[in-house]
């Protein structure tokens, strides 16, 4: 996209959206164009930092394949696909040539028709089920995997749409199956489903364990199918890969070799990723990388909020300082609330009956952008619950999607956005995996999303299906989001980031090795299945009781009281999620995570769902108790965060700096929460709680330095202590996942010019995952090489103050400041000249 020359600033020469009548039509004037509508006639046009076009292009038609049934042409065509894409037959032939295929090709360009030709095409031309138990153990099957439940039944539709057209659905039979099917439907779908449809947490904590049950499945498999693969990074990733290897060595043990095929929008090296999350042979893995399908103009828009030039500043969000803002957090010049910003962007895309999705980054978030765009277009949005009203087949120009919701109100919400009867979305990253929905307008992205993998993905929902679009990225208040709409080409002309992650991590590793041992007993063949080189792990489970070794293998010790597959939580948070529920309906309304209930559903919060707020009453165990309210306030929780040093595994000493590796706890409190008036967020009442603290034992590495020896070594000013070690900091995390082979989210750090254990400026990086995950401790043995790599990573970058290639986090929880990028190289060129 680099060679794409970048447009001056536009500025329409005549009116943009202006004001429109009921229907949102302007009669006998020609359709505003997107852009023009954003401008408002020109009276926006100082927000607009940067437009990127992106030319549209052809599309490249193929025949289909020779080998494809009949009939499942037919049903495509029935569909309305009259001939594939050539991208789509690549795929499909490196699939029935028995290839394990990875396609990654932008978003809506048809990756599921290239997954599904080959997998249902053999499924067809299988002999028929006669009923037998041995035409049974014949009969191909297939297993799809998704990162989420609505992408699985999103797909799931689009399979029964498809061989509804071909009239084909008793001769392929598909279900989904996860964590919400009732046993009896399970039971249907292991005696007779084709297709199964599930995630990697029904797979680990059900299937896997119980592979007795799913024998005819596991038997017949042809064909898994991992789709939007680049969801699967860090921890997560690495425990994904793990039980896809499990899943691949059970099906091999009943006799079975599938073909994987994956599927992802966005993802850089994207064999290398397939063969790292399957562990399947590189020479059998083919790539397709070259889009051939149509794609509509796309254009890119850089967003600031408008400067905020009134006394009261009383348009003023919650999100602290934008443009303007020093490194040390001190205000130049104030800017408007982003998500006060998109909600008027969406009122006006909506008014001018764009199809619009507005990504914003917390679930809090998308309900106020929803509710604030509902509001300003008064008459023109609706009344009462919006779910509700499309349930009764009206139409609803703008509402909120985000998890917590149940997934009956999500499907309503999907199918009204597909087919017109919902205008526009707020929503969170929900819906940035593949659910089909195209031919949207615009896209607005409240806040940078954190990587460029996320960015365009979000992006490219915009002019799906080979329409025009513009994607909108409005800048919030955090500098890092200042600094990327003034300098876009940090986004448009950069890599898009490679999925990370590290299925050998001992930590990660060990507990799959149980469960695949209770599975079927570990064989010394199966050590290259996990990317082992030696036993030396699977001795320590021995050692440790886990395992016992016999003569033919490894086994899990059944006097054990453990189920394997409870010893490891795939996603990481180790929290049961807490249920609201309506205290005088009883009815629940959704969900709320269980790591965030205490800063989202404590006494007192303001619940915010489609547009309708409640007030929490209680919350006890995994119920928040709410009870609806016409409040005009909303909730922020207070919270306190500290880390302490449990104990030291090992020590180094640099001179005067102290390198220590070992347990940490790292706590949390909330401790209140402020009352807030929109729109101004003026904090008008404060409260106290009472609430747990909640405890993150993990592992870190920390060094620390005299307060004297630093200040004289580096001419640091003591007032700039706390951004110079801010800073490093920042850096240090960032450059970790080169060493330690993990993801940025998966490690968090602090810094503390006086750390109250230490006594001493302290610098702490340790691992997100309760009881570690080896990467700090990599951090530590090779902390010469990490800090000498961190040291060139600062000093090479050509920003003055600071950037997101250096210092800036897209994680901070601070927002990015204080930040000193001088201060932070003098730091580490100490650091440097220490280590031996």
């Amino acid at each position: 996209m680099g060679d794409v020359p970048d447009l001056p600033l536009p500025f329409p020469a005549h009116g943009g959206a202006g004001r429109v009548d009921g229907d949102g039509s302007d009669p006998g004037a020609p359709q505003a164009d997107v852009l023009e509508i954003l401008l408002a006639g020109g009276e926006r046009a100082e927000q607009l930092r940067h437009v990127r076009e992106i030319p549209g292009r052809s599309g490249i038609r193929a025949d289909w394949p020779t080998w494809v049934d009949p009939r499942l042409v037919a049903a495509y065509r029935g569909s309305g696909v009259e001939a594939p894409w050539r991208h789509q037959v690549e795929t499909a032939e490196a699939v029935h040539a028995g290839r394990h295929t990875v396609i990654a090709t932008s978003t809506g360009s048809g990756k599921s028709l290239a997954v599904w030709l080959p997998t249902l095409s053999g499924i067809l031309t299988s002999p028929a089920p006669t009923g037998s138990v041995a035409s049974l153990r014949r009969r191909p099957t297939a297993l799809y995997l998704s990162p989420t439940k609505a992408l699985a039944a999103d797909q799931l539709a689009s399979l029964e749409r498809l061989l509804d057209a071909g009239d084909l659905s008793s001769q392929v039979r598909v279900a989904s199956c996860d964590g919400d099917t009732s046993f009896d439907e399970r039971g249907w779908v292991r005696a007779h489903a084709d297709v199964v449809l599930t995630n990697p947490d029904f797979l680990h904590f059900s299937l896997l364990p119980g592979h007795e049950r799913w024998t005819r499945l596991l038997r017949g498999l042809t064909h898994v199918i991992v789709d939007e693969c680049h969801a699967y990074r860090g921890v997560f990733g690495a425990h994904v890969s793990l039980v896809l290897r499990r899943l691949l060595r059970l099906a091999r043990f009943y006799g079975a070799d599938p073909i994987v095929v994956a599927a992802s929008a966005t993802t850089g090296e994207p064999a290398d990723t397939l063969v790292r999350l399957t562990g399947v042979d590189p020479d059998r893995v083919h790539a397709t990388t070259r889009d051939t399908a149509p794609q509509g103009r796309r254009r890119i828009v850089f967003w600031e909020p408008a400067a905020l030039r009134s006394a009261g500043w009383e348009d003023w969000g919650d999100e602290g300082w934008g443009e303007g803002a020093t490194l040390s957090g001190a205000p130049e010049v104030p800017r408007r609330s982003a998500l006060t910003e998109s909600a008027e962007l969406l009122r006006d895309l909506v008014r001018a009956r764009r199809r619009t999705l507005a990504f914003v980054r917390s679930r809090a978030g998308s309900e106020v952008v929803a509710a604030t765009a509902a509001e300003a277009m008064g008459e023109d949005a609706y009344e009462g619950d919006p779910v509700e009203v499309l349930r009764r087949g009206g139409r609803v120009a703008v509402a909120a999607y985000r998890g917590g919701y149940l997934p009956e109100e999500r499907r309503t919400l999907e199918d009204a956005l597909r087919t017109g009867r919902l205008t526009a979305l707020a929503t969170t990253n929900a819906l940035e995996l593949g659910v089909d929905i195209s031919g949207l307008d615009a896209v607005l992205m409240t806040g940078w999303p954190g990587t460029r993998v996320s960015f365009w993905q979000q992006a490219g929902r915009a002019g799906r299906a080979g329409a025009d679009g513009v994607a909108v990225l409005v800048a919030s208040a955090n500098p890092l989001d200042t600094y990327l709409v003034n300098h876009p080409s940090s986004v448009l002309d950069e890599a898009i980031e490679v999925t990370t992650f590290d299925p050998t991590n001992p930590y990660v590793l060990a507990p799959h090795l149980c469960a695949a041992a209770a599975e079927v007993p570990l064989t010394q063949d199966d050590l290259a299945v996990f990317g082992l080189a030696t036993t030396d792990l699977l001795d320590e489970l021995v050692r440790r009781g886990l395992l016992r070794r016999r003569p033919t293998g490894w086994f899990w010790n059944q006097a054990r009281r453990e189920v394997p597959s409870q010893l490891t939580d795939l996603r990481g948070s180790g929290v049961a999620g807490v249920a609201v529920v309506d205290g005088v309906t009883g009815a629940m309304l959704g969900t709320v995570d269980g790591g965030r209930a205490d800063s989202t559903v404590h006494p007192g919060a303001v619940y915010v769902h489609q547009g309708r707020t409640f007030v929490v009453e209680q919350l006890e165990d995994d119920v928040a108790l709410v009870l609806p309210g016409d409040v005009a306030h909303r909730t922020m929780a207070t919270a306190a965060h500290h880390a302490s040093f449990v104990d030291v595994l090992e020590e180094m000493s640099w001179g005067p700096v102290t390198w220590r590796y070992g347990h940490v706890e790292v706590t949390s409190q909330v401790q209140g929460y402020d009352v807030r008036v929109p729109p101004s967020m003026e904090v008008v009442a404060r409260h106290e709680l009472d609430l747990p603290v909640r405890v993150l034992p993990t592992t870190g590495v920390w060094w620390t330095l005299g307060t004297d020896t630093l200040l004289a070594e580096t001419g640091i000013a003591p007032g700039d202590v706390p951004g110079a070690l801010h800073a490093a900091e920042h850096a240090a995390i960032g450059v970790l996942p080169l060493l330690a082979t993990c993801d940025r989210w998966d490690i968090g750090g602090l810094s503390t010019a006086l750390h109250p254990e230490t006594g001493a400026p302290t610098v702490l990086v340790h691992d997100g995952h309760p009881g570690g995950a080896g990467f700090a401790q990599r951090g530590f043995r090779a902390a010469r090489r990490w800090i000498e790599a961190t040291y060139e990573a600062v000093a090479s970058c050509g920003c003055r103050h600071g950037c997101p290639r250096c210092v800036y986090s897209p994680k901070c929880g601070n927002g990015n400041s204080p930040l000193d990028k001088g201060g932070a190289l003098a730091v580490l060129d100490y650091l440097r000249s220490l280590a031996p």
